[in-house]
């Protein structure tokens, strides 16, 4: 085992360690998730019937509109939210929401991280560094 490390945009949040969920899709807090089970309910999501809950979502980009904000920190509120948030590309709504909902939260990376980040990888997230290491990698 080895470890590997992804540069991003310097985010938002505590650092935090904890298994990894990817996909391409995009992502909306308001249209593919049950924010009261805690699963990916979108049938057309790659991530579909999948429990978020305490991972580390890796998506391509953020949807949707300002709801996303105050959906976030019900989510925390209600422990049914992820550990956090990795997006290619994010919008300043959701950096709010993250940021609202105290969520370790980052976007921008140096590659495509639904590429390099795969489900089941352990992964670190250092939001203050920018940085995302890999535990899990072979």
């Amino acid at each position: 085992m080895s470890e590997a490390i992804i540069k991003g945009h310097v985010g938002i949040g505590p650092a935090v360690e904890g298994i990894a969920l990817s996909a391409s899709d995009n992502f909306s807090t308001r249209y593919d998730l049950d924010r009261d089970r805690g699963v990916v309910s979108r049938p057309s999501h790659k991530l579909y019937g999948e429990n978020y809950v305490g991972r580390i979502l890796v998506l391509n980009a953020a949807k949707g509109g300002v709801a996303s904000a105050w959906m976030l920190r019900e989510m925390v509120q209600k422990e049914k939210a992820p550990l956090g948030l990795l997006l290619n590309d994010a919008n300043p709504v959701m950096a709010q929401g993250a940021a609202f909902a105290q969520m370790p939260f980052m976007d921008r990376f140096e590659t495509d991280i639904t590429q390099f980040i795969k489900t089941g990888d352990q992964i670190i997230v250092e939001p203050a560094l920018g940085l995302v290491r890999i535990l899990s990698v072979d």
